[in-house]
């Protein structure tokens, strides 16, 4: 059997279990040789559980018009945002925050996103995460 040539791998984000084939989803699949229609099926039947929360996914195209995709955690910020009750993160993180999240909601969130991150520990990714709730006004307590 001869070997699929890989024409495109590309990245979304997209709510998990309510993706739509309507923009901005659609074109950017339609553009990569990937069915939108077919894509979005598998997608939101792979995603159901996660109830429009939003989650990354890599996606390769192949010449025959197939294609295979890998899901992944939802965005740190987004998780940050979440566990600290946030709309957005802060404009000015060093003169205004936008709330405050416990040690163990940090430390819950880098292990979720552990096999995302470049980090050999899990005290490393602590670390990557406190920083980017810096970075978006969120202080971290305890």
């Amino acid at each position: 059997m001869a070997k699929k040539e890989i024409v495109k791998v590309f990245k979304i984000m997209a709510p998990g279990g309510k993706a739509t084939p309507a923009p901005p989803l659609g074109p950017a699949l339609g553009g990569a040789g990937v069915n939108p229609g077919q894509f979005v099926q598998q997608f939101n039947a792979a995603t159901a559980k996660l109830n429009g929360k939003v989650v990354g996914c890599v996606i390769t195209s192949y010449s025959d018009r197939s294609f295979t995709f890998e899901i992944k955690s939802s965005p740190a910020a987004v998780l940050i945002l979440e566990a600290a009750k946030a709309e957005k993160g802060s404009g000015t993180p060093n003169k205004s925050g936008v709330g405050t999240i416990t040690k163990a909601q940090v430390s819950a969130i880098a292990k979720e996103k552990m096999s995302d991150l470049t980090a050999g520990s899990l005290e490393a990714a602590i670390r990557t995460i406190e920083g980017q709730c810096r970075q978006m006004g969120v202080k971290v307590e305890g």
